[in-house]
């Protein structure tokens, strides 16, 4: 039987005429107040197009002509309206409650939105002294507006109070959560785009409600702007009815309340009414919950907010649409250089806010409207959070030498290299119960990370069952953060330490590339920081990825991919940091060092299954230190040179190294082996290509110039010879990696198949050590044979054999 389409009221989803709204209008502002607000949203709006088009005569005290545009007119004009507006909104409220707001923006390229206000509240020209609040200061900031030299359309670092550009959609709510975590006093007014709403990550973001506990956190403020239009499309959730709409939001958790229409008066006071009754919502939920001590997760406020795409620019152009359809996306009249007649009708729609008046002679906005805005940091682009190195503490760490595994045996002893790193975590989320947390898609368990949950166990605000009380793990005031959705966790890390706190994100390696833009994104977001001499360092981005390629292969050739490391490795070498240590005891030392650290992405790859132990505490520290370094005790080239070198980075990559090497000198002792690991990968890079590079004069005291170079890493291989390209004698090295080959496999198998394994490599060092030319070939043979035979045991019983799953260091360290 064939169901009836949905049927949908056109006039009740139209973003035109006098407002609409949930909340009952009872004229919360006087006849002035009307006034003032509107003038200073038209003031707003005629900076946001003064940004979009003019290089000169700012306050148009001559007739607009040709040279006082800009020559390539970029920029944005379509969701400015709706963001000014609701800005304007919120800074009334916070006069008259004393409240702590930080304004985030979702929309893509909805920067002059906020520029406007941040002029307007005089924070801009306090940052930038040339931007002055007079004619020549307008006339800066209307230039510098996406022109060479200037500032970018999204709301950049350089923006005051932005800690989300917005450029790349689907964040905003997530990064807000991820503000308002141990903020309590904190209200994030997010701005979320209708085209924005419509990705995955947005929408996944809905459920942060679950982990928003009212005694100890902040509150997000959903605006969802429905202007109807993308590029070039109309957008989903305009166009769908308001009771699936209001249903999909009720079905989310939240309390949808609405503001419609474009009647610019009327509307002043349904939002007005609107954004007062949701403010004192949230403060009635977090009162209650902070005096009866008891957190509970409320239906928390949301509004939808629609109005016409570009709201008040001219309703057609030579009898074309613009306000209300997608040509008001952009730039909303593009040819004002070529069409004199668009030219005079630019200037006239730019006339019609009244910018004489406005900014009387002098260009800063006149008296009366100023003193709408906040003062000092109440104001949203002034307020520290925005800025989140401010109020940044360093963590109070343990001793992460006192968690080392002692007594180490090098090659022989055998420990879980999450386990003593849970411990340290444990004993960091202890100290630290007000700012540092540890985010994971449903994974800490898994990743041998339980020890944690004895001080601080899972954010959870959603139902418990009587089962959860048996290793269940839930609480409120937890400080644990998990949802199955890497892009939420991943938004929610980045919300908390852009606000001055730290956290640590772990995760399975294979599907870290779920969040492999967000990564680039937040790098960016840094390395443009370090140019703007207002922004204070943050926290680093901490990720750990375990669960790692080389043991997924019980899950098969899906979960086996350590790409991400390219990832990171092709970002600014001032931001990006990417350890792989070999034991238990050197990831100690490098967690303590990235939890240490500033302005950095540093990503830590450790696999969570038991291994083989290698270095002692003292030995670590001084390797993680240099960050690369021969290993003395696997070597046997002391005073000589060597015949080959034999490197790795990667805990089992390093296993299957010292295999190697054991097999080399156990069969060919008179050949001379230099072992060699590497911790920081970017060791290989050139001293002057990043700041943790190596001159070709280590190089060569580590790997030589002439002798051949057998180098297992954990990766794709092609990034060594990337990192080392140039390198003296660089012909002479020959990386083994992962090669795209995997299958449900043990782990040797594995292995074998991406020539990673000991024969392997041991065969690579016989076939590339001139001298040995053919004498060699019978215990080349013979590691053929051994590889059949242990590929053979593999596919028979199902289990690596005795010699391959226990293989120990068969020499002394002496």
């Amino acid at each position: 039987m064939a169901t009836s389409a949905v049927e949908v009221d056109i006039q009740r989803i139209s973003a035109y005429g006098p407002a609409r709204s949930t909340v009952k209008v009872d004229k919360p502002l006087d006849k002035d107040e009307v006034r003032k607000m509107d003038e200073y949203f038209k003031a707003s709006l005629y900076l946001c197009l003064g940004m979009l088009y003019l290089r000169d005569n700012p306050l148009l005290k001559e007739p607009l002509k040709k040279e006082h545009i800009k020559n390539r007119v970029l920029g944005h004009w379509g969701s400015d309206a709706g963001q000014s507006f609701t800005w304007i909104h919120m800074n009334r409220l916070i006069k008259k409650y004393g409240l702590d707001t930080l304004f985030i923006s979702g929309p893509g390229h909805g920067a002059p939105g906020i520029l406007s206000q941040s002029y307007l509240e005089g924070v801009y020209s306090e940052v930038y002294p040339d931007k002055s609040e007079d004619e020549d200061g307008m006339r800066r900031f209307f230039k510098s507006f996406s022109f060479p030299g200037g500032i970018g359309s999204h709301a950049t670092p350089e923006t005051p109070g932005s800690i989300h550009e917005g450029g790349e959609l689907g964040y905003s709510i997530s990064h807000a959560f991820g503000t308002v975590y141990d903020h309590p006093n904190l209200i994030a007014l997010t701005m979320v785009g209708d085209g924005e709403a419509e990705t995955g990550p947005l929408a996944t973001s809905w459920h942060s409600t679950k982990f928003l506990n009212p005694l100890t956190d902040g509150a997000v403020l959903p605006v969802l702007h429905l202007n109807g239009y993308k590029i070039n499309n109309p957008t989903l959730l305009a166009r769908i009815s308001h009771e699936e709409l209001e249903a999909l939001f009720i079905g989310y958790g939240w309390t949808p309340y609405f503001v419609e229409g474009s009647d610019t008066q009327s509307m002043h006071q349904s939002m007005a009414a609107t954004l007062e009754h949701c403010v004192l919502e949230i403060k009635e939920i977090q009162k209650k919950a902070r005096e009866s001590k008891k957190a509970f997760r409320p239906r928390w406020p949301l509004i939808v907010l629609r109005t016409p795409k570009g709201w008040t620019a001219p309703k057609d152009v030579d009898g074309k649409r613009l306000e209300g359809f997608w040509r008001a996306h952009q730039v909303p009249i593009t040819d004002v250089l070529t069409n004199p007649d668009h030219l005079k009708l630019l200037e006239s729609w730019m006339k019609s806010y009244g910018p004489d008046k406005l900014f009387a002679d002098k260009g800063k906005i006149i008296a009366e409207l100023r003193a709408l805005a906040p003062t000092g940091n109440s104001r949203m682009s002034a307020n520290p959070v925005g800025n989140g190195g401010l109020l940044r503490k360093p963590l109070d760490l343990p001793d992460f030498r006192t968690y080392g595994v002692e007594e180490i045996d090098p090659g022989v002893s055998v420990l879980g290299n999450m386990t003593n790193m849970a411990k340290f975590l444990r004993d960091v989320i202890a100290k630290n119960q007000t700012n540092f947390r540890l985010f994971g898609p449903d994974e800490t368990e898994s990743n041998k990370l339980g020890e944690v949950y004895k001080a601080g166990k899972k954010v959870w605000l959603g139902a418990y069952f009587d089962e959860d009380k048996d290793g269940g793990n839930l609480a409120t005031e937890g400080r644990v953060m998990e949802m199955l959705s890497e892009h939420t966790i991943e938004g929610w890390l980045e919300g908390y330490i852009l606000s001055g706190r730290h956290g640590l994100l772990n995760s399975y390696e294979p599907f870290i590339h779920i969040i492999d833009s967000m990564v680039n994104q937040h790098c960016k977001w840094l390395e443009k920081c370090l140019e703007v001499e207002w922004r204070v360092k943050v926290a680093s981005l901490n990720i750990l990825l375990t669960a790692t390629v080389w043991r997924q292969d019980h899950n098969g050739f899906t979960h086996q991919d350590p790409g991400f490391l390219d990832v990171v490795a092709n970002k600014s070498p001032e931001v990006v940091r990417i350890y792989l240590p070999p034991d238990g005891n050197s990831l100690l030392s490098v967690a303590d060092h990235c939890l240490r650290s500033v302005n950095y992405v540093n990503v830590i790859v450790a696999d969570k299954q038991e291994h083989i132990q290698f270095l002692s505490m003292e030995e670590a520290v001084e390797h993680c230190t240099k960050g690369a370094g021969i290993w003395d005790w696997a070597s046997n080239d002391q005073g000589e040179d060597p015949d080959v070198v034999i490197a790795s980075a990667g805990d089992v990559a390093t296993h299957e190294a010292l295999a190697a090497t054991a097999l080399l000198r156990e069969f060919l002792p008179d050949v001379k082996v230099r072992f060699v690991n590497v911790v920081d990968l970017f060791r290989l890079i050139p001293e002057y290509q990043h700041p943790h590079g190596m001159s070709d004069q280590q190089w060569k005291a580590l790997f030589t110039e002439d002798k051949p170079i057998i180098f297992n890493f954990h990766s794709y291989p092609f990034l060594v010879h990337r990192l080392t390209y140039r390198r003296p004698g660089q012909k002479n090295l020959h990386v083994r990696g992962y090669r795209e080959k995997g299958n449900i496999d043990t782990p040797f198998e594995l292995a074998v198949r991406n020539e990673t394994d000991r024969y392997s490599l041991a065969i690579a060092a016989i076939d590339n050590i001139p001298r040995l030319h053919n004498k060699a070939s019978a215990v080349r043979e013979k590691f053929i044979n051994l590889q059949i035979a242990a590929r053979n045991t593999a596919f028979e019983d199902g289990l690596d054999s005795e010699e391959i799953r226990n293989w120990r260091w068969p020499f002394s360290k002496k």
